[in-house]
C-alpha cells in the first residue's frame, strides 16, 4: 500500500513551556516519535503506544495546541484518505540561563 500525504500544518503560535510539559508525558513522546517516521492514523498510534484511544487522542490534541504535529490526509492508491499526524519538528534545542528558559524549535528545512 502506498501513500501520500498533504500536510494542513499552519503557522507556529506555540507556547513554549507547554511544548516542554506535553514532552513530559511517555505516550506523548511515543507518537512524537512514531509521527517523525512519517504519517500516521490515531488507529496506528493507539496501537504503537498501548494506550487506549481516548489517551492517544488527548495527547494527539495536545501536540496539536504545541506545534509539535501538525494533522494531513493521507490518501492510499486505492482513492480513500483518512486524518494522519506528522511530527513537525526534527530538533528541539532547550537553553537555560540566568535570562530563564529558551526553547528553539527547528524541522529538517531550517
Amino acid at each position: 500500500m502506498s501513500t501520500q500525504a498533504s500536510n494542513t500544518r499552519s503557522e507556529s503560535t506555540a507556547d513554549h513551556a507547554a511544548q516542554l510539559d506535553v514532552l513530559g508525558d511517555d505516550c506523548a513522546r511515543t507518537i512524537l516519535m512514531a509521527t517523525s517516521e512519517g504519517p500516521k492514523t490515531a488507529k496506528e498510534l493507539t496501537k504503537r503506544t498501548d494506550s487506549s484511544s481516548a489517551t492517544v487522542y488527548r495527547r494527539i490534541n495536545n501536540l496539536l495546541e504545541s506545534d509539535l504535529i501538525a494533522e494531513c490526509v493521507r490518501f492510499d492508491d486505492d482513492g480513500s484518505h483518512t486524518t494522519a499526524y506528522e511530527a513537525t519538528v526534527d530538533v528541539l534545542r532547550v537553553r537555560i540561563d540566568a535570562d530563564g528558559i529558551d526553547v528553539a524549535v527547528s524541522d529538517a528545512d531550517e
